[in-house]
């Protein structure tokens, strides 16, 4: 059975509960257009925080933070993400959004490239079967750990990645739109990546591809350590 991602460390910042439920649709079957298969995996943990409101600009309406599930890079952590992204983003642009950050359903199978700056334990979202990154070993598992937290954690507006966690959430968004992945929750509005890349397996980035992708995102593409913004 696939493991769950736990939401240890979620936070939120100065954001509204949300209120808004979905119903849930039969299981989606992540065979279709021969994706790889997978079992439901467990229900994940989640912590849930204090709540606030965001006020639109004219003063008129309230509406709730837009809420975020938050992937982290290959071999890190969901607190290892939070301590990165509460502690180097304005609080300007955190108390604005509703952030929750899972570990991924898998422990590490090798190190860590953050060992000796972010304290262990590590964990990864996909494991590749080769050093050219072309073929997984547990695709249909990781997407389906991510939809069953999405389902019993959510509703979420949108994904927020980082390294193999941005690949995923830019993927995601392509298979949701296909009717491949994602089917029994709200349809991904929102998009943000960080040093996010395509995947490099041509079966599956010709599904996750195959049409462009019909959701705002947000893009920070580090070069030689130096950040570019594009949306």
């Amino acid at each position: 059975m696939a493991a769950a991602a736990h939401l240890r460390g979620h936070i939120v910042f100065n954001s509204a509960s949300n209120a808004r439920r979905h119903t849930q649709a039969p299981a989606p079957s992540l065979s279709r257009g021969r994706l790889p298969t997978a079992r439901k995996p467990p229900v994940a943990r989640c912590q849930r925080h204090g709540v606030g409101a965001l006020e639109l600009d004219d003063g008129a309406a309230r509406r709730p933070a837009p809420r975020f599930l938050c992937l982290h890079g290959f071999r890190t952590s969901g607190e290892i993400m939070r301590r990165q992204v509460a502690d180097r983003w304005p609080a300007g642009v955190t108390s604005r959004l509703d952030l929750a950050f899972p570990d991924a359903p898998f422990p590490a199978e090798g190190d860590s490239p953050v060992r000796g700056v972010f304290d262990p334990p590590y964990y990864e979202w996909c494991r590749f079967a080769g050093e050219d990154f072309l073929k997984y070993k547990n695709f249909g598992e990781c997407l389906a750990g991510i939809e069953e937290l999405m389902v019993r954690q959510g509703p979420f507006d949108g994904l927020f990645g980082f390294s193999q966690g941005a690949l995923l959430s830019a993927a995601l968004v392509g298979l949701q739109q296909q009717g491949l992945a994602l089917n029994r929750v709200p349809r991904v509005k929102y998009v943000m990546i960080i040093s996010g890349a395509k995947i490099q397996s041509p079966a599956l980035a010709a599904k996750a591809y195959a049409n462009k992708i019909n959701c705002a995102s947000l893009h920070f593409i580090v070069i030689c350590g130096q950040a570019t913004v594009t949306s």
